[in-house]
This record gives structure tokens, sequence and C-alpha cells, in this order.
């Protein structure tokens, strides 16, 4: 209830998209161009951006939006994930919204999602920023994650998942942070946890194809989620930050930064 109050008194207009007959939640907030949405990760929610959205809404406007399966909106009634389909979930919400040019925001497993997003879509991308995300897999990385997948299966899923949540967060986040981010990540149901897992490890969504829009890189001090000579060659209009004393949640746990450093990219654009 605090997280949803914040976003409230943060002016949200809360909406629902929809995608082969499953409600997308998503809300708008503030105003001016381009408009900024921003894409949680694996099993988070859009509460993820609770100190991103007020800032960034006090300038442009901005879209957040739950993937499907996670927060609340609706399962894909197939029961299949796939990145195609949270691109085209992100898609349903831009078309809701009316909005035209648009920079994506992509943390974790957002930022295969928004790259997807850029291939399928390409005339609406004004601009992607990666947040702490992979941007290559090797061949070996996608077998194991498709089959990692399946320890978020059958009776020991909760255990496993929790595990695995915990091994993301280090002390740079402080305890009750980390508490908030294992609540938030252990709600979704276990078939969000084992199928979006599985779709990360899709081989067509690792295409060594550039993107020509302007790209900025925030990331976790000295992340494993980085590789710099990759992203400069699939970017090549990469700006790269890390924000020293961060994990995996820098947005979380140093917001003002992370707010200083997307304004000043964001304002370039327009």
């Amino acid at each position: 209830m605090k997280i949803l109050s914040s976003l409230l008194a943060a002016g949200l207009a809360i909406t629902a998209a929809s995608i082969d007959g499953a409600k997308i939640h998503s809300a708008i907030a503030g105003s001016g161009e381009p408009t900024v949405i921003f894409v949680h990760g694996w099993t988070c929610d859009s509460s993820t951006w609770v100190r991103q959205v007020p800032a960034v809404a006090r300038r442009f406007r901005v879209i957040t939006l739950d993937l499907p399966g996670h927060g609340q909106s609706e399962s894909p009634k197939s029961g299949k994930f796939s990145m195609d389909l949270f691109a085209r979930a992100v898609e349903a919400v831009r078309r809701d919204a009316r909005a035209d040019r648009i920079v994506l925001v992509g943390h974790s497993m957002g930022t295969p999602v928004i790259r997807q997003y850029a291939r399928l879509y390409p005339q609406h991308v004004a601009a992607l920023v990666l947040v702490d995300g992979a941007v290559v897999l090797s061949q070996a990385n996608m077998a194991s994650m498709a089959e990692f997948s399946h320890r978020f299966e059958g009776p020991d899923a909760a255990k496993n998942r929790e595990s695995t949540i915990r091994g993301m967060l280090t002390p740079a986040a402080a305890p009750a942070l980390q508490e908030k981010i294992v609540k938030m990540m252990m709600t979704p149901p276990n078939a969000t946890a084992s199928g979006a897992m599985a779709a990360m490890g899709a081989p067509d969504i690792w295409r060594d194809d550039p993107i020509d829009v302007p790209v900025l890189g925030l990331y976790a001090d000295k992340s494993q989620a980085a590789n710099r000579d990759a992203m400069a060659r699939l970017f090549p209009k990469l700006e790269y930050f890390e924000i020293p004393g961060t994990d995996h949640f820098l947005m979380l746990e140093k917001p003002d930064e992370f707010n200083r450093i997307l304004l000043e990219f964001l304002n370039k654009l327009k």
C-alpha cells in the first residue's frame, strides 16, 4: 500500500491496455516529450521505479507497466512467455497512451525486453536506457538458463526461487530494501518465474545486430552483467556509467545519482 500511495502521490493515472485478451496494468504521469517508458525485470513489477517516477515526471511524460504475469497484469492465456510477448505488451501500452517516439528504460530482464521492442518497432524508439542488464549470452549460458527455469517448478519452487533472488543481492542494498525486493519478486506465480526465465534463454533474442539510437548504460558497481566491448559494438551511440557502491537494484539504492545521470541523458534528447 505504501508503494501504491507513493505512485498515486506522483500523479499517476492508472490505465489498462490488453494483449491477446490479457489486461496489462500501466500508469501515466507528467507531460513533455519524449515519453519515457520504464520496464521492470524478472518477477519484479512497476514499483521498481517508485524512486524515479516523481523526478522524471517533472520534465517528461512517464509510463510504467507490469509485464504479463507480473504485478497487476494478467498472465498470457496460452501460458507461454517470450521476449516478443513482453515487447508486444509494451507496444500495447504505448499505443493505448498514443505516444509516438519513446525512450525505453529496462532493468535486468527489461534490457532484452526493450532491445526486442527496438527490433520489432524501431519507428517508435528515440533512445534506450539499459539498467544492469545483459546484452550478450554464450550458447552455454542460454542453455543453462532454460534448464535453470525448471527449478521454479514443483515442490521446491519457492525455496529455489528465494535462494536465486537473495543471490542477486549484496550488502550494497540495505537490509530493509533487500526484504522489500525479495517480497516483490516472490509475488508472481511460479509459472511466471519459470516461463520468464526460460524466455531469457531463447537464442534469437541475443542476436548480434546493432541498434543505432542513443543508448545509456547505467550499471552497478563492477557489474557482472556489463560487457563493455559487446555494448560498444551493439550500441554505437553508447554512453556508459557505473554507480559506485551499488548492487543490481541501483535505481533504488542510490536514486539521486541514478536520476541525475538519467535526466542528463534525457535532456540531451529534447
